[in-house]
């Protein structure tokens, strides 16, 4: 197109080519930005996803952990006898059993003629791995066979490869199987099993009629034993060659092919020939609001160690934390003592449930407001805050906590209900209750401590016809101990149930035997010296039930 035609085409023209070159420049910041923004937005995303993820993972991580840490092998707890009838709510006095969950392996066996399964309590589920450095290993193994496990102790040791290689390694494995070679079977038919309440530490208010009443005061001293005798008694059962043994431990049971268990002596429970096996147990472990004047702990806690230890008040009003009862003082003994104890058994801990258990207020009918004792009544309205879930979640912890450090756990019936003269609908309705508030907490268990040293049977093995014994048998016990302490030792392994006596090492026994009296000087000479263990602080005579 001629340009003179339009003088002012190019004029124009240049405008329009620099607007374009303005629109184009300015649509490439435009999509210089958006790109800019894109890619921000891309790694915004990225970044946040990445650390959803992360986020996600970690906690998968944490929550396992923790399961595993909960589900690790229960430890043994025992138990020993109930309080007096004016110290407990249903005002009779308690006994209490052991019942231990083993920490030995189960080793399943089929066979071949009737299909049945062998829980061999001294079997070794699997090989220990070694982890660590040499010495730690060794000294982990040391530790091992201390208790007594030397299979243990040996597999440990030679899962690290070339120990052979290793004089102390080596030299320890010979050790352990030389150790192993000296000992002898345990006859487990003459195994004696004692029990304590929770400990007076205390003397001048848990004995004294002016605070809890002639009665109450009467019961304390009777049926409770003291820290300094529980420590006397814990040394020289240990300087008498005792250790502390599972009650399971002393049989095998077999799981047959219709389900059902049977039992028959253990062989295998092997120790030196200078040591003799125990077994025990600790009664109440709820700590009753009638304790509460009488210089008891109010509840177990874990310290910042996360081991069980007791809240205590001491009588000017002062909290403390520490041994102040069997658990803790035991586990305390034992960690320097590790050869008082086989395969880290502690004992039994028969539980009630009507106050809770541990000193957490655990039952429904605290909850509820129903069928409140006065004392559970005044307990709330001081406690307005209360919650039952913390309780249970607390009393939980506390349980885990227990059967970490090897203790076990057994009903003592959840009212502490004696059960002699009871029907079995009774007994249904109070083992009901016991698995609804303290079940739910310790888990299952196969073992029940009769309170107040009853049974559900005379001295025979349990009839077939004992409606009792059958409830209790459908409800999974296997385990059956009632206080005997006319003889050293009472034991019945049968071939579906096995039962104990126990003895109740408090201050009534204590005092009968320091006085020659028969049967307690003779039940209580092979295991302690009575007369050194007696706390003087003791009134005296002690009296039980009225008696001298």
């Amino acid at each position: 197109m001629p340009s003179n035609q339009y003088p002012n085409y190019d004029s124009r023209n240049a405008q329009r080519n620099a607007l374009r070159a303005q629109r184009l420049k300015k649509r490439r910041r435009q999509i210089l930005m958006l790109r800019i923004l894109v890619l921000f937005f891309a790694v915004l995303i990225i970044a946040l996803a990445a650390f959803l993820i992360s986020s996600l993972l970690h906690r998968s991580s944490s929550k396992s952990g923790q399961e595993q840490t909960v589900s690790q092998p229960a430890g043994d707890l025992q138990q020993g006898e109930d309080a007096a009838p004016a110290v407990t709510v249903n005002d009779e006095a308690d006994d209490t059993a052991l019942s231990d969950s083993e920490n030995a392996d189960v080793q399943a066996d089929a066979a071949a003629a009737d299909n049945t399964v062998e829980e061999q309590p001294d079997a070794q589920a699997a090989a220990p791995v070694a982890s660590g450095s040499a010495s730690e290993i060794l000294e982990q193994a040391r530790l091992m066979a201390a208790g007594y496990d030397y299979d243990g102790a040996i597999a440990l040791i030679q899962s690290v490869d070339g120990y052979e290689n290793d004089n102390a390694l080596s030299d320890a494995v010979t050790s352990f199987q030389e150790q192993k070679a000296r000992c002898v079977p345990v006859d487990v038919t003459t195994v004696p099993h004692i029990f304590y309440h929770s400990l007076v530490n205390d003397p001048s208010r848990a004995f004294s009629a002016e605070l809890l009443g002639q009665g109450a005061a009467d019961g304390m001293n009777a049926w409770m034993t003291t820290v300094d005798e529980f420590d006397k008694i814990t040394q020289q059962l240990y300087d008498n060659g005792y250790v502390y043994v599972r009650l399971r431990d002393l049989v095998v049971q077999t799981e047959n092919a219709d389900g059902s268990v049977s039992f028959s002596p253990n062989p295998s429970l092997l120790l030196p020939p200078e040591k003799k096996a125990i077994v025990l147990s600790v009664d109440d472990l709820s700590y009753y609001h009638s304790y509460e004047t009488a210089s008891f702990p109010d509840h177990l806690v874990l310290d910042e160690n996360g081991l069980v230890k007791c809240h205590y008040v001491d009588a000017n009003g002062n909290e403390q934390i520490g041994d102040f009862d069997v658990v803790p003082r035991l586990n305390t003994f034992l960690r320097a003592h590790p050869d008082g104890s086989y395969r880290g058994a502690r004992g039994l801990i028969a539980l009630t449930g009507y106050d809770g258990v541990f000193g957490y207020r655990t039952d429904i009918d605290y909850e509820a407001r129903a069928h409140l004792m006065a004392d559970q009544a005044a307990w709330l309205e001081a406690h307005p805050d209360f919650s039952r879930d913390q309780d249970i979640a607390d009393a939980t912890i506390i349980a885990n906590a227990l059967k970490e450090e090897g203790w076990e756990f057994a009903s003592h019936t959840w009212g502490h209900l004696s059960v002699t003269g009871k029907t079995a609908d009774q007994l249904a309705a109070d083992n009901e209750k016991w698995v609804a508030n303290v079940q739910n907490i310790v888990g299952p268990v196969d073992t029940i401590i009769f309170a107040h040293g009853n049974d559900i049977g005379d001295w025979q093995p349990y009839s077939a016809d004992n409606a009792q014994y059958n409830y209790y048998k459908s409800a999974g016990y296997n385990f059956y101990c009632n206080v005997d302490s006319s003889v050293p030792y009472w034991v019945q392994i049968n071939e579906h149930n096995v039962r104990q006596g126990r003895i109740d090492l408090d201050g009534y026994i204590l005092y009968q035997a320091t006085q020659g009296a028969q049967p307690a000087a003779n039940t209580v000479a092979p295991l302690i010296d009575a007369a050194s263990v007696f706390d003087s602080r003791r009134p005296t005579p002690v009296v039980a039930n009225g008696q001298g």
